[in-house]
């Protein structure tokens, strides 16, 4: 193949169920305050105001862009709800799992910081 290293995946194929974790896996890997249904990953952040999950959401982003991999982000009034999937495995991979526990530090800083509330 020239030089070219094969990969058994091929996005055109549909999903990757080598890289999904099971669903015993996920509840052992995932960090606190989140659950999982469907193969999905997600946890709900309230907070004082509008504004503060906005930024929030917004902070979310940044992590999400830095490690190229990204949550959906749902804002309603005082809440944000995080939810990873991981489209190409058709479920929660570990990268899912590590976006989670960034998410948790981000907001246990925020939570020692005043900005956000239990």
């Amino acid at each position: 193949m020239g030089g070219m290293s094969y990969h058994p995946y091929d996005p055109r194929m549909g999903h990757d169920p080598s890289r999904k974790l099971t669903d015993g896996d996920v509840q052992d890997l995932k960090p606190e305050g989140w659950w999982g249904n469907d193969g999905q990953l997600s946890r709900d952040f309230e907070f004082g105001n509008y504004l503060e999950g906005v930024e929030f959401a917004r902070r979310v982003a940044l992590l999400a862009e830095e490690a190229g991999h990204h949550p959906e982000l749902l804002v309603r009034y005082r809440r944000v709800r995080v939810r990873y999937f991981t489209y190409d495995a058709g479920g929660v991979t570990l990268a899912d799992i590590a976006g989670a526990r960034a998410v948790n530090q981000l907001w246990e800083e925020l939570r020692g910081g005043g900005e956000a509330q239990a």
